[in-house]
């Protein structure tokens, strides 16, 4: 919930959380948060300060809880209340200062009552400087290339406005990682919302003289899902993240560690506009990556028309979607109209039960604004609670169950691998029943774009649910 809030309202995502298994509940999703850079504070108990450590078999106890969550992400325990505004400080430098993500803050039971001095005003966070220096040699790369190819990733969000003026400065095709996508506008002569581990859109990255990758780390998830290698070479890119590991992690010509936004702002004055063919060599990309899906799975295409009903019947709705087969069809290729408005688990982490409890934060972080949760009914049943949740909360919210009676993406790659396919089967939810116990309205439609379309016009209080009956 705290993530699906954070990434639509750009601020922070805050969860408080019991001690014990409150917190162990919660780490699933503060990995997917720290794989897709996500910046979320997580608030939770401790066991009395003086029974830690001691193996008394006490409600809710770890031998170290901090140190759990310390493999994952920064966590600080609250000792004495005096110093609760400077952990503050700290926790919100390590979700923010550079590449953002989840951090941790617990405070013991026997604390939670002691008085609290008023926080002081929060500090100022460091900036990363702008390597100015540096600036007119990538300038200069750009300048004298003819096939610039831009890769755009998550670290682009909310840089929509700079990110689409250098593109049309250099003349130069975006292609958009799942995280990026939407950060032009829908239908742009430029946009690439397709994924690298496609043929046609690596056929564009190996023909480019010069690639310049902003804010993504180059994950197999978006560049290689597939895991059949391929990837063209990338050393001679240009390369600019806040995350100073991840420019260490793959060979750049130039490497250069900034915020995307203002890195991109201080090279538009630099830049020689010029027409390099562009959107000639995005548009050739987006009809061959469209026409790609089919001969990578017959019922992608047919998938991929359900996500672009949504998007028709619900223009400039926030799309959040869990490890579903639709879903992973438009991550793929698919070109949405709001920024930020598509997100999904289905890379970089890739929790199952994702989309529902994101669907509610969405919401919160956008009333008025339609939000779509798009979900398996295997997924489903990793967090059907939240759907409860949108009742308690009448959050507009509306419930598209993909049910294909099982984990049938997972059973087709088993048997793509001809080994026997396991445990892929679980007893589907029966969907009107699960409505009626969850208070909302329900509808079953086949998996038809036009009845989709339909299904979504309809007027809408609080949440419901549409079962899409694949099998």
């Amino acid at each position: 919930m705290a993530d699906g809030y954070a990434r639509v309202s750009g601020k922070p995502g805050v969860a408080f959380v019991i001690t014990g298994p409150g917190l162990t509940n919660t780490l699933t999703a503060m990995a997917q948060a720290k794989a897709d850079s996500i910046p979320m504070l997580v608030v939770s108990g401790l066991g009395r300060s003086d029974t830690l450590g001691k193996g008394l078999g006490r409600l809710h106890e770890l031998p170290d809880q901090g140190a759990m969550v310390a493999t994952l992400c920064h966590s600080e325990t609250v000792t004495d209340p005096k110093t609760l505004g400077d952990v503050l400080d700290r926790a919100f430098a390590a979700m923010t200062g550079a590449r953002p993500g989840p951090a941790h803050i617990q405070i013991s039971t026997n604390m939670m009552g002691v008085g609290c001095p008023a926080l002081p005003p929060p500090a100022d966070l460091a900036t990363v400087p702008l390597p100015f220096g540096r600036l007119r040699g990538v300038a200069n790369a750009l300048n004298a290339a003819e096939r610039v190819v831009i890769l755009a990733g998550g670290g682009t969000r909310g840089h929509g406005a700079a990110l689409r003026a250098l593109a049309e400065s250099i003349d130069a095709p975006v292609i958009q990682t799942v995280n990026g996508r939407g950060i032009l506008p829908l239908g742009h002569r430029l946009s690439v919302p397709a994924s690298p581990s496609i043929d046609p859109v690596r056929k564009l990255m190996a023909e480019a003289d010069q690639i310049l990758a902003l804010g993504t780390e180059l994950g197999p998830t978006d560049y290689d899902m597939y895991a059949k290698g391929g990837v063209p070479d990338l050393s001679g890119m240009i390369r600019i993240d806040i995350c100073p590991d991840q420019l260490a992690r793959h060979p750049a010509r130039h490497a250069l560690r900034g915020d995307a936004g203002a890195v991109m702002a201080a090279l538009l004055p630099m830049l020689l506009r010029s027409n390099r063919s562009g959107g000639v060599r995005a548009e050739a990309t987006r009809q061959a990556a469209r026409a790609e899906l089919a001969s990578l799975g017959a019922a992608l295409p047919g998938q991929l028309a359900m996500i672009e009903a949504i998007r028709a019947a619900n223009p400039g709705a926030i799309i959040v979607g869990d490890s579903t087969q639709p879903v992973y069809a438009a991550n793929l290729y698919y070109d949405h109209d709001r920024p930020g408005g598509w997100f999904n688990a289905a890379t970089g982490y890739g929790a199952l039960g994702y989309g529902p409890g994101a669907a509610v934060g969405a919401s919160i972080a956008a009333p008025g604004v339609p939000v779509i949760c798009v979900v398996g009914d295997g997924g489903l049943q990793f967090s059907p609670g939240e759907l409860r949740t949108a009742l308690d909360e009448n959050l507009p919210i509306t419930f598209v169950v993909w049910n294909n009676a099982g984990f049938r993406e997972i059973a087709e790659a088993m048997e793509a691998a001809k080994v026997p396919v396991l445990g892929c089967s679980p007893s589907p939810l029966a969907m009107e029943a699960f409505a009626f116990a969850c208070g909302m309205p329900f509808l079953a439609i086949p998996p038809d774009p036009a009845v989709l379309t339909d299904a979504l016009s309809h007027p809408q209080e609080g949440p419901r649910l549409i079962e899409v009956q694949v099998r």
